[in-house]
C-alpha cells in the first residue's frame, strides 16, 4: 500500500484572500490559465487580480482554454508564457483550465521541448502551480494528472507526467452562479471518481478513507441534485454556503481518492463519447456507472453493496434509474458501440484498472446498457 498528496489544501470562503502570502510565495510574475467566461462571472479571477495587484506581482492572462482542451491550445498558451517569461502558474476553473495549467507549466519550464515531450516521458519538471477550482467535479486541484484532448488519435489521454498542484485553494462561494446544469454534470464527475476508485485494481485502506468518504457527502447531496435537475437551470437560491462547501468538498475529496488510484472504466469509455458526441465529460462518465457496478458485482457484490449503502441506494437499478433523471440519455449506432468496444480492449492501461478478467462481450454490455443503442 501507498499514500502521497504533497499538494496544500485549503476549503474555506475567501480563499484566496485568506492565504495570500503563500500564493505569492511561488515566484515573482504569474500565468493565469483560465476559460472564456466562467472565472470573470464568479469572482475568481477578481479575487487573483486583487491579490496579485496590491502585491505588484506582474501577470498575464490566457483566458482562451475550451472545453477538453487540445494539445494544440496548450502549446499556444506556453509559447505566449515563456515569452512572457512567467515562473509560477496559476489555473482557475473547472476540469479543463486546471488540466491546461499543469501542461503549460511543464512546456514553460522546458523550453528546450515542445508539444511532443507531453507523451513522451523523460526526467522533466514544471513550474510551481496554482490551482482555483470553480466547479464541484474536477478534482484536479490535488491530483498530478492533466487530461488533454489529442484530436490526431480522437480520444482524450492524461500526459505522462504526475504534476500536482502546490497549492489548492477551495472556495464554495465560486459555484453560487454556475449553470445548474453545470452543476450536475460536474458533481456527477465527482461521484464517478468515488465509484471508480473504491471499484479499483488500486484499491486499499488509504483510497478507501477518501472515496467512502466522499461517497457518504455525494450520497447527502443527491437530492439536492435532483431539486436542481427538476427545477429552472441556475442553481437555486436557496442553496446556503455550507451546500455549496459540500459540493466543493466533495470534489476535493473524490480528487484525492483517484490520486491514489487513478480513475477506471467509465472514464475510459467516457472518452469516446465525449469525443465524439460532444457529451459533456460528467454527464459521460456518470452514465457508466451503473453498468459497472452490474459487471463489478458479478465479481464482488458486496464492495458494490458498500457504495450503495454510502450513497443510500438499495440496487444498481435505482441507482441507475436516479442517474437516468439527472443526466438524460445518450444514443450511439451498434457500429459505433462495437467500434469502441474494440477502442477500449485496446487499452491496456485502462484495462488494468479493473481487478477482474474482463471481455469484449462485458464491455458492450456496460455501454449497451447504458446508452440508446440503434441499428
Amino acid at each position: 500500500m501507498q499514500f502521497f498528496a504533497p499538494t496544500h489544501i485549503y476549503l474555506e470562503k475567501n480563499c484566496v484572500d485568506n492565504h495570500k502570502q503563500e500564493l505569492l510565495s511561488y515566484g515573482k510574475r504569474a500565468f493565469i490559465i483560465t476559460g472564456k467566461h466562467s472565472s470573470a462571472v464568479n469572482g475568481s479571477l477578481a479575487d487573483v487580480f486583487a491579490v496579485l495587484d496590491e502585491a505588484s506581482v506582474p501577470y498575464l492572462i490566457y483566458n482562451d482554454i475550451e472545453e477538453n482542451p487540445s494539445v494544440e491550445t496548450v502549446a499556444k498558451a506556453a509559447a505566449e508564457g515563456k515569452e512572457f517569461q512567467a515562473d509560477f502558474v496559476i489555473g482557475i476553473g473547472g476540469g479543463s483550465p486546471l488540466d491546461a495549467a499543469k501542461a503549460i507549466a511543464l512546456l514553460i519550464a522546458n523550453p528546450q521541448e515542445d508539444a511532443g515531450c507531453l507523451y513522451e516521458p523523460k526526467d522533466l519538471k514544471a513550474l510551481p502551480v496554482i490551482a482555483i477550482p470553480t466547479t464541484c467535479g474536477t478534482g484536479s486541484e490535488v491530483t498530478p494528472n492533466a487530461v488533454l484532448t489529442r484530436h490526431a488519435f480522437k480520444t482524450k489521454k492524461s500526459i505522462s507526467y504526475n504534476i500536482y498542484p502546490e497549492l489548492a485553494l477551495v472556495d464554495g462561494k465560486y459555484l453560487a452562479s454556475a449553470n445548474g446544469r453545470l452543476l450536475i454534470h460536474t458533481a456527477v464527475d465527482a461521484l464517478a471518481h468515488c465509484v471508480e476508485s473504491r471499484l479499483h485494481a488500486k484499491a486499499n485502506v488509504y483510497n478507501h478513507m477518501f472515496s467512502e468518504y466522499g461517497l457518504s457527502l455525494w450520497g447527502k447531496l443527491a437530492p439536492v441534485l435532483e431539486q436542481i435537475a427538476a427545477g429552472p437551470d441556475a442553481v437555486p437560491s436557496s442553496l446556503s454556503d455550507e451546500d455549496l462547501e459540500s459540493f466543493m468538498l466533495a470534489s476535493t475529496v473524490a480528487g484525492m481518492a483517484i490520486a491514489q488510484t487513478t480513475t477506471s472504466l467509465p472514464h475510459a469509455i467516457s472518452y469516446e463519447i465525449t469525443y465524439n458526441h460532444g457529451v459533456p465529460h460528467g454527464k459521460a462518465c456518470g452514465i457508466f456507472l451503473a453498468a459497472y457496478m452490474d459487471e463489478y458485482a458479478r465479481n464482488n457484490p458486496e464492495d458494490v453493496n458498500r457504495v450503495l449503502s454510502l450513497l443510500g441506494f438499495d440496487s444498481t437499478e435505482s441507482f441507475g434509474e436516479y442517474l437516468r433523471r439527472l443526466l438524460g440519455s445518450v444514443a450511439i449506432t451498434e457500429e459505433e458501440s462495437n467500434l469502441y468496444a474494440d477502442n477500449i480492449m485496446a487499452n491496456a492501461s485502462k484495462l488494468s484498472t479493473y481487478p477482474f478478467p474482463i471481455d469484449r462481450e462485458a464491455i458492450l454490455r456496460i455501454l449497451t446498457c447504458s446508452l440508446d443503442v440503434t441499428a
